[in-house]
């Protein structure tokens, strides 16, 4: 098989990388390890800045996202009992985020891709890059006991935290940054209606919570638990119970409960990869960093990375013009820092640390005061929350 780019990976990054490039004239191929089913089958982000909406909508995947979506122009923060509104349409400038799940997201990228008949190839395994320094670069992958060649001008990895793609980089040349929180989110998806048309970020001495959604008719909402704790030690009487003693009591008491359609713990963790680039390989999303959830920069980021990517491959294929590729690690990375850096601080705003300082504890508590009596400190967190330019 002969493409111009292949894409290893077939999660959101790379499909919507792959539709783009498509609309372009740009021959691609994407490697999938599991099948479609599996994919969409994880449970993952639903917080969209305005930037990837937009993507989404140059891709023709945005119809449905547009239709069913919700636009949010702000988000609660519970603490000591009360909410207070951080009104992001506000203090950005009239910007939003646009709610809407990455299992969703997925489906109609996939739909997409089957209607111009992209290449995507699932249960792929196997799978290797090889001759990255070169100017022939090739994959090969074993399907139904074949091995399969792919032969390329670039290879993008968008395969996740534990792909090949970035161990493909030799380890003389690539760095690891990384940071481990003591703690993770149990999460519960729920077939019930939301407790809040909006997000509440709850802070609580007995850890932290979140109230999230899906529509207005799944909700999604996570506790902070310790590394140690296991999904089987949670049953679904359990988590309400303790969600409720983390929300105010107006919250807790038209809090709709019911059964968990999904159940499982994530743990936190900071890391950036540099460089994002090797010979013809560059790597874009979860396969170059991870970010906490707390500040929803995930699946942006990974968007950002493709946003920078698809650009260059069109300066490249249009013309002539290899600026773009030569420069994307820089790029891409300096914006990657800034959504970690965010991501840090909300996570060590709204957490309960185990071990920490009585000391640390005063800063966070000023940290949040300072925050809820600042137009300027919320004009910040609105500016990184809605998304930064690309």
């Amino acid at each position: 098989m002969k493409v111009q780019v292949c894409i290893i990976g077939g999660g959101p990054s790379g499909l919507l990388l792959s539709q783009l490039l498509h609309l372009k004239g740009i021959d691609t191929v994407v490697l999938e390890k599991y099948s479609r089913d599996h994919v969409l089958a994880r449970i993952r982000a639903g917080v969209l800045e305005h930037g990837f909406a937009r993507l989404m909508r140059e891709a023709q995947c945005g119809e449905r996202m547009d239709r069913e979506g919700e636009i949010h122009n702000g988000f609660e923060i519970a603490h000591d009992g009360v909410l207070s509104h951080i009104d992001l349409h506000r203090h950005s400038g009239g910007n939003s985020v646009l709610v809407y799940g990455q299992t969703e997201l997925t489906r109609d990228l996939y739909e997409a891709r089957d209607r111009l008949g992209g290449k995507v190839v699932h249960n792929a395994e196997d799978v290797t890059p090889h001759d990255l320094t070169s100017d022939r670069p090739f994959v090969t992958y074993r399907l139904n006991g074949e091995i399969i060649r792919v032969d390329c001008d670039y290879i993008v990895g968008a395969d996740g935290f534990h792909g090949v793609s970035r161990k493909s980089i030799p380890k003389d040349v690539l760095r690891e940054y990384e940071k481990v929180y003591p703690f993770g989110w149990l999460g519960v998806l729920s077939r019930t209606k939301p407790v809040s048309p909006e997000l509440i970020y709850a802070k609580h001495e007995r850890g932290f919570a979140l109230c999230s959604l899906r529509s207005q008719v799944l909700s999604r909402y996570y506790i902070q638990v310790p590394l140690t704790e296991k999904v089987e030690d949670w049953s679904d009487d359990a988590f309400w119970a303790e969600l409720k003693r983390r929300l105010p009591d107006e919250v807790a008491g038209r809090l709709i409960t019911g059964p968990s359609i999904e159940k499982s713990i994530a743990p936190l963790r900071s890391f950036v990869a540099e460089p994002m680039s090797y010979g013809r390989l560059f790597l874009a999303g979860d396969a170059a960093h991870i970010v906490p959830p707390t500040g929803a920069r995930g699946l942006n980021s990974a968007a950002s990375d493709i946003y920078y990517l698809y650009h260059a491959m069109l300066g490249h294929y249009q013309h002539g013009d290899d600026s773009g590729l030569a420069g994307y690690s820089a790029k891409a990375l300096a914006r990657i820092w800034k959504a970690q850096r965010f991501s840090w601080w909300m996570t060590m705003l709204l957490h309960r640390f185990p071990d920490r300082l009585e000391y640390e504890d005063r800063l966070q508590q000023t940290e949040l005061e300072y925050l809820l009596s600042s137009e300027t400190a919320q004009r910040l967190l609105a500016e990184n929350y809605v998304g930064l330019p690309f």
